[in-house]
């Protein structure tokens, strides 16, 4: 089913962001539109104005594979920003209603056996589904928290400052541009979720930050390399940070890991070692 309404907007932000000359055009003189004018993308893709002009106001019929791939080009789209396309056209393959909670069981084993690790499983809607002690201990107790306040969207956007970030403190930032990206992306899979939905109404009305970056219709978040804690029991650990996609389910389990021999590693041992300390 195609998103109208969400297809046209996110037509207009990409072609606002583009300047002529970045896909080989003259700027000309005089021109009262950001970026791209729509005959220019027109012709780049190789459709009549009028249909893109329809397309950017939500009035034309679906977009063919064809015509979405020449958009794609023409708009010159990354691989996420493209695939986003598909799916607000309804060309994509075909979506599930509700997002997954459900962890695989041999991925709930394995964070529980990753030695010197924090680890912990990502809905498509940022809600913490699994995760080890050493998650706990670096981040938060999350086995004291209802589901919804394991929601790091929510915590990043609407939760006052806990005891360490969630999220990296010298990260925020870069984590709300992230989360808002995915969650745009995530709200497009899943139209018919409520409770994605839900969790987008919300912060849209309780986070003026959020507000503003979803307007941006990013979809491609920025790499987060690595991430700094400010731990009361270790003090600031500098942590690698991998995300690996688990496809099948629409999760991600996130990892955080030392090099072997640096401070931050001897952080992370004595953080388990006081935790195993405590809960013995």
């Amino acid at each position: 089913m195609v998103d109208k309404q969400e297809l046209g907007a996110f037509l207009r932000s990409r072609r606002e962001r583009l300047a002529p000359e970045d896909v080989g055009l003259p700027s000309g003189p005089r021109r009262r539109t950001s970026g791209l004018r729509r005959e220019e993308v027109a012709v780049l893709a190789h459709v009549s104005t009028e249909y893109y002009t329809r397309l950017e106001q939500a009035r034309a019929s679906r977009p063919s594979a064809e015509v979405c791939a020449a958009l794609a080009g023409a708009l010159r789209l990354d691989e996420g920003e493209a695939g986003h396309l598909f799916v607000l056209a309804g060309t994509a393959d075909e979506r599930r209603r509700l997002h997954r909670r459900d962890v695989r069981p041999s991925i709930a084993a394995l964070v529980h056996r990753l030695p010197d690790t924090a680890a912990f499983v990502l809905s498509a809607a940022y809600e913490v589904l699994v995760w080890n002690d050493l998650a706990g201990l670096l981040m938060e107790d999350f086995a004291t928290l209802a589901p919804e306040q394991r929601n790091l969207a929510r915590r990043a956007f609407l939760a006052p400052p806990c005891r360490t970030s969630l999220y990296g403190i010298t990260e925020e930032a870069a984590f709300r541009i992230a989360v808002t990206a995915q969650l745009r992306a995530t709200r497009a899979r899943y139209p018919d979720d409520p409770d994605v939905a839900g969790l987008v109404d919300d912060l849209r009305a309780g986070s003026p930050d959020f507000a503003r970056l979803w307007e941006r219709h990013d979809v491609a978040p920025p790499p987060m390399l690595t991430k700094t804690f400010d731990h009361p029991a270790v003090g600031r650990l500098t942590l690698d940070c991998d995300s690996v996609v688990l496809p099948e389910r629409d999760q991600h389990l996130v990892l955080y890991t030392a090099p072997a021999g640096s401070a931050a590693a001897d952080g992370l041992a004595l953080l388990g070692l006081l935790g195993s300390t405590t809960s013995g």
